[in-house]
């Protein structure tokens, strides 16, 4: 393990982090002169990747340290404005890596994609049709992207979905096509497909084709990761491990009874999923969307983790959610920062990209929990807010980390009293 490297980490100034890394043979000395360039876009690059580009606008990558994910360690970057969601990340990391890590299962990875028909005159003919020529369906999305089922993928299966009229709406004909997309997050793919079968449905349906559109609720490429965390590693100041678990799992079961809790509960997992997923180039749109629809999925608005007690007593932590990132493809094949990111984290396919972010997410859950039922989540949180506060204040440099320093101290930590500490250690010079 590489942790002998990373004592006091957030401690070290950036070339001593750099440093760090490179002597946990984690960094490469291209990768340090990469950091040190810190590039920006070159302006054809962004302009290519955005409509009526103007600049850019910056947010800070950090690395969670000391994730162990299946008995590997890895060294994760983070994009992200707020401040506790790395150290967080990192302290729940690094308490459960003590337990041996997380472990995690990886669904076959399918994107669904959708042609929705109206106006079919007869819709159990309809669907006779579809299921008699499903052979025909896939051979014609597949010869719309031959190079996938070349790699090994492509379209195949199909699923169809009779939505009835409603007063608010007419009856849909949908069909699902479900597709191997292989290391791609696969939305061109899933798109040329669905559009290019879409007049053939209508010849089959005799209806008429509304939409062909993948579906961001990717319910056939989900991940799970789980952890077991012993007492010894729970107990909190005066509370005992046995108090931290029972308080933390009925914390959770609190998030699954209210939706008012689950949806922070939720957003707190995806402060760290984000977070990840913006850093390795792919839509954290889609993945946000998906992950809220998988809370629903009961027909209410849930926690996506759950928190249990063992057998034994230790406490158990699962988090399952669906996952459509890519390794290839997008913004990950051009962007220069994604590909650093890659290269940081050393994973080599989709699904070990996966298995980091799941993780991540239910790693960030934890120190979430733990923090609210134990010393309250302000403690932690407003600690790592203080540098923010003296940013605001007007430090720049040493005077950060000093007017922070001074800020934890402070019976009032707000940016009145970061601008009087400020003035009062200039003043004392």
């Amino acid at each position: 393990m590489a942790a002998a490297y990373f004592s006091k980490f957030y401690k070290k100034s950036k070339q001593e982090k750099v440093q760090a890394l490179l002597e946990a043979q984690i960094l490469t000395s291209e990768d340090e002169q990469f950091l040190k360039e810190t590039p920006l876009l070159s302006d054809g690059l962004a302009n290519s990747m955005v409509e009526n580009q103007l600049t850019q606008y910056a947010l800070p990558l950090g690395v969670a340290l000391n994730l162990i994910v299946d008995d590997k360690e890895y060294a994760v970057p983070m994009v992200t404005e707020e401040p506790s969601v790395v150290a967080a990340a990192s302290s729940a990391a690094k308490l459960i890596a003590q337990a041996g890590g997380f472990e995690t299962s990886i669904t076959k990875r399918r994107m669904i994609g959708q042609v929705a028909l109206k106006a079919v005159p007869d819709t159990t003919h309809a669907q006779k049709q579809l299921k008699l020529h499903k052979k025909d369906i896939l051979n014609k999305a597949n010869q719309a992207h031959p190079s996938i089922v070349k790699r090994g993928g492509g379209a195949d299966d199909i699923m169809i979905r009779l939505i009835e009229a409603t007063e608010e709406s007419p009856e849909f004909l949908v069909v699902h096509v479900y597709i191997d997309v292989q290391e791609a997050m696969g939305a061109n793919i899933v798109n040329t497909m669905m559009e290019a079968i879409a007049p053939y449905l209508e010849l089959l349906t005799e209806g008429k084709v509304l939409m062909s559109i993948l579906s961001n609720y990717a319910t056939e490429c989900l991940a799970t990761a789980t952890c077991r965390v012993p007492l010894n590693l729970l107990k909190r100041g005066d509370l005992s491990g046995e108090a931290v678990r029972d308080r933390l799992i009925e914390a959770a079961q609190f998030a699954y009874a209210d939706p008012y809790r689950a949806v922070t509960h939720n957003k707190g997992i995806m402060n760290g999923i984000d977070a990840v997923v913006l850093a390795s180039g792919n839509d954290w749109r889609a993945i946000e969307a998906g992950a809220h629809a998988y809370a629903a999925k009961s027909g209410q608005y849930r926690a996506l983790s759950t928190w249990k007690k063992a057998d034994n007593g230790d406490l158990l932590g699962s988090l399952t959610l669906p996952m459509p990132i890519g390794f290839v493809g997008g913004s990950i094949s051009i962007h220069p920062t994604a590909q650093f990111s890659q290269r940081l984290l050393g994973v080599k396919n989709a699904k070990e990209l996966e298995s980091v972010i799941v993780s991540i997410g239910l790693a960030q859950n934890f120190s979430a929990l733990k923090a609210l039922v134990t010393e309250g989540i302000q403690k932690g949180h407003m600690g790592l807010h203080a540098k923010s506060l003296a940013i605001s204040a007007g430090a720049t440099d040493h005077w950060i980390e000093a007017v922070a320093d001074e800020l934890k101290k402070a019976p009032h930590m707000n940016l009145e009293t970061a601008k009087a500490l400020l003035d009062k250690a200039k003043n004392n010079l």
